[in-house]
Parts: C-alpha cells; sequence; structure tokens
C-alpha cells in the first residue's frame, strides 16, 4: 500500500470530522474560540502602505493650468434632483480662492454651474467681471420650463442671452437622463436626445460655446450594491447615487443616446466629462472619439480609474492629446465628494498624476479613499503633451489667448 502524502492524509483527516467519526469532545471541554481581539469595522480600516518608493511632491504645475471643470456656485432650487430656478448657491468667494490658484499655478478656474438668467449675471458679476483672466463662466439650461410650449426657441435664446452675458460655455449635468422628468421631477424620464434641445445644441455651435456634459455615471452604479460591487463603500455611503433598477435606464443606453446626440450635432464641441463618463473602459471612450471629430474629455473626478491603469492611460493621452482637457471637478468645503475637495492637497495629487512616475500613492485628499480601495500610478507625460492637457487645449475651446 503506498504511503499518504500528507495533503491526503489530511485530506482524510478532515472528511473524518465531517463524518463524525473522529472522538467528540469530553464533557466539560470548551470548543477552541476564534479570536476577535483584533475585529476591526470595515469603515474603520486605513491601512498604511509598506511599499518604499520614491514620493515627489509637485508643489506648481509644470506649465499654466485651466480647470476646465469645478464648480463655486450652484443653483439653490431643486424639484426632485432637478435644479430649477435663477437664485444662486456661492460656495467660496474669489479671495478665498486666489491665493490656492496662485500657489498652485491655477490660471484659470471654469466654474461649469453658473446658473441661467438673472442667476448668471450674477455670477459673471461676482466672479468673472473682477477677475476677468481667473474665472470663466459657463450657463446651464432652464429645466423647470422643459414641459412648457415653446421651450427649444425659449432655450435657444437664452444661450444667446447667456453669451451676450459674458457666458462661455454650457454645462449639462447628469439631470438629463437621470433625473428631469417630463413633468420636470415626476413622470417618465427626458430622453438624453429628445429634439427639444436640439435648438439649444445648435446655439452654442453657433456661437462656438462648447457644452460640458455629464452624461451616466460610474458602471458600478448601475450594478447591484453588493459584495461584487467595487464601490460598494461608497454606495453604501450614498444609496441615493445608485442607479440600479427602478426606471432608470442602463449605462449603455445612456451612452449611445448621447452618441445619437453628438452624431446630430457635428458643429458643436462637446466635452464629455469624466474621461467620457467610461474611465473603466478607455477602449470605448477611445471608439467614440475616433468616430466623433466635435467631442472632447476632461480627466475631473477619474485620475483614481485612470491611475490603476497606467499603461493604457498612457497611450490613451499619447493618441488623443489634442482632445483631453485638465479638470478636478473641484468644490470648495464639500463633505460628501471628499475626491474634490478644493485646496492646495487636490492639486498636488493631480500634479503628480500627469508630471511623475511615481508608483502606488493615494488618489484623493482623504483618509480612505472615497470611490474605491486602490492607489494609482504617475503617468510622467512629456512636456508637450503637458501644456496641451494644462492649458492649451481647454484655451482652444474657450477661445482665448493664454500664454505659459
Amino acid at each position: 500500500m503506498s504511503r499518504l502524502n500528507r495533503r491526503q492524509l489530511m485530506g482524510a483527516f478532515g472528511a473524518a470530522a465531517v463524518a463524525g467519526s473522529l472522538p467528540a469532545l469530553s464533557e466539560g471541554a470548551k470548543a477552541p474560540q476564534q479570536d476577535t481581539a483584533h475585529a476591526l469595522a470595515l469603515s474603520e480600516f486605513q491601512p498604511k502602505s509598506m511599499l518604499h518608493v520614491t514620493e515627489t511632491r509637485v508643489e506648481r504645475a509644470r506649465f499654466p493650468v485651466v480647470d476646465f471643470h469645478t464648480h463655486i456656485s450652484w443653483i439653490k432650487g431643486s424639484d426632485h434632483g432637478v435644479s430649477v430656478g435663477q437664485e444662486m448657491t456661492y460656495l467660496a468667494p474669489p479671495e478665498e480662492l486666489l491665493p490656492v490658484m496662485d500657489r498652485r499655478n491655477l490660471r484659470i478656474m471654469v466654474n461649469l454651474t453658473g446658473g441661467w438668467g438673472t442667476g448668471l449675471e450674477q455670477t459673471v458679476a461676482q466672479y468673472q467681471k473682477p477677475n476677468p483672466e481667473r474665472f470663466v463662466i459657463f450657463t446651464t439650461p432652464a429645466w423647470e420650463r422643459s414641459n412648457q410650449p415653446g421651450y427649444p426657441q425659449f432655450q435657444a435664446e437664452q444661450i444667446e442671452r447667456a453669451h451676450r452675458a459674458g457666458a462661455y460655455g454650457l454645462k449639462i449635468e447628469k439631470i438629463l437622463g437621470l433625473y428631469l422628468r417630463e413633468n420636470v421631477g415626476t413622470g417618465p424620464l427626458v430622453k438624453v436626445d429628445d429634439p427639444r434641445f436640439d435648438p439649444m445644441w445648435d446655439a452654442c455651435g453657433a456661437l462656438r460655446m462648447p457644452v460640458a456634459i455629464h452624461v451616466s455615471d460610474p458602471e458600478a452604479f448601475f450594478l447591484p450594491i453588493d459584495r461584487f460591487n467595487e464601490r460598494f463603500e461608497e454606495l453604501n455611503n450614498h444609496p441615493n447615487w445608485s442607479f440600479h433598477g427602478k426606471d432608470f435606464p442602463s449605462n449603455a443606453e445612456l451612452l449611445e443616446a448621447r452618441n445619437r446626440m453628438f452624431a446630430r450635432h457635428p458643429r458643436t464641441n462637446f466635452v464629455a466629462l469624466h474621461t467620457g463618463n467610461y474611465a473603466e473602459n478607455l477602449a470605448e471612450v477611445s471608439e467614440c472619439l475616433d468616430r466623433f471629430p466635435n467631442m472632447y474629455v476632461d480627466i475631473a473626478a477619474r485620475i483614481g480609474e485612470l491611475g490603476r491603469q497606467p499603461r493604457t492611460a498612457r497611450k490613451f493621452f499619447d493618441k488623443y492629446q489634442d482632445r483631453i482637457v485638465f479638470g478636478t471637478d473641484a468644490v470648495p468645503h464639500t463633505k460628501t465628494t471628499l475626491q474634490q475637495i478644493f485646496g492646495d492637497e487636490l492639486y498636488r495629487i493631480y500634479y503628480r498624476f500627469l508630471e511623475t512616475e511615481d508608483e502606488y500613492f493615494d488618489y484623493a485628499p482623504a483618509p480612505t479613499p472615497p470611490q474605491g480601495r486602490w492607489c494609482i500610478y504617475g503617468l510622467g507625460l512629456p512636456e508637450p503633451i503637458l501644456r496641451k492637457v494644462y492649458y492649451q487645449n481647454a484655451a482652444r475651446l474657450l477661445g482665448i489667448e493664454l500664454k505659459a
């Protein structure tokens, strides 16, 4: 008879134990207890990397920066997630923002959510007019009018009014496709390629006003919030960010509708925010950029995705260097989106990601990674690409002159 090896012996021992053929514990004997002395809630787990690798502190960007994606104002009113009205909330005054901008070589902040009508005029007066070389303001649609007769023409005229007031572009939030409904806050969802918005897109094209558009969200937000979802902690903390189930379209359906709209308006430049809202799938974003010459992307709030696929991301930057703009999605004093807190540390992280080849560092100024439990790697972009991403591409889209 051949001798049993160790694995076979242990297997036989375990099978015997399951079958009950091993002696039972004697009366009064205690079963071995699992050591729970080090039990720790996942929410309290903040591991420190033991890697000893290069850490480069980039205090100032190598070239002037246009942050194409910030939010320093909001429309105050809301109807089931849809911004309504013209009254504005301002998150920080210019005198609070400018010192950070000067320290970090941030030449221009583009405030995408400048409002419309009188709200827009007040936002321009507060930021852009006193500091015309430091702040650029975008307008937003009058969503609450979208179900009223004559809306298409009204909205196109509002774009023209916004342009006269000083707005440089139009911002479309994920309100379109995920929140706006036929009765504004109720009823069926309005599709991204709804023809009532066609005159608005055309007006932007005619006035050379770029459209910064956020359609969809991370792919994980459309999946069940379960143990397989890599964004579980984020969604568990913010369950209202989930678009799984109910009457929400899928991620693919939203992007397909967006693409149909891009195709219908080839003379309008669209900046598909958050790396085309599909930073997890750069091959798909690349296909869209190849298909739509009027499409650009920013990197706002997505270096967490780009930085965990550095070789793929570097090839993406190499190929589309003329159509990528810098953005952070910065919000002053935010407490809900820690990867977007406006301040010195946010820009240090972005500059480190773009300028260095550092390995395995945090993508957000937060004690726990807010989007997913991973770290990122720097791309080490060459100077010609850095110039384009930091300021040249944005300046071209905005129609402004900006010299290093």
